[in-house]
């Protein structure tokens, strides 16, 4: 079994006193947060910078406090698992100017919006823990 370190971030900001995340659509029609795979020699949260700006564009800063892990199988590959590293990271005043070579979409959604267009529930656990630490932060 293979295992493989994905690093990402639930991304988000505000407007108008809401609190607005960017999801990700991938070319297999999933939705999720944006991230990549670890390369070597960088840190779990530069990996996620890197992601975040490579998939939507947006330079965004890491929220200190925040991390959440889960395991996943990946459906096309059998033997390898992946293991996603989570933070939490905001942007103010960019456009998401999505990677098409990677996605096919990634726009801003409501709590509710994201909570419902994702299909794993460890992707519902990990938004559910970020809402309320950003809830807390307010």
């Amino acid at each position: 079994m293979q295992h493989v370190k994905v690093c990402g971030a639930v991304v988000f900001t505000r407007k108008n006193d809401e609190i607005l995340y960017v999801i990700v659509k991938s070319k297999e029609g999933v939705y999720g947060f944006p991230k990549g795979h670890n390369e070597f020699g960088e840190s779990e949260e530069q990996t996620a910078i890197r992601e975040i700006k490579e998939e939507t564009n947006l330079d965004v800063q890491i929220i200190n406090g925040f991390r959440a892990t889960c395991e996943y199988k990946v459906p096309d590959e059998q033997d390898t698992i992946k293991n996603l590293v989570i933070f939490l990271a905001e942007y103010k005043n960019q456009v998401i100017k999505f990677q098409k070579e990677e996605l096919k979409d990634a726009k801003l959604m409501n709590f509710n919006e994201a909570l419902n267009s994702f299909k794993y529930d460890n992707l519902k656990k990990i938004l559910k823990k970020a809402d309320d630490f950003i809830k807390k932060l307010s």
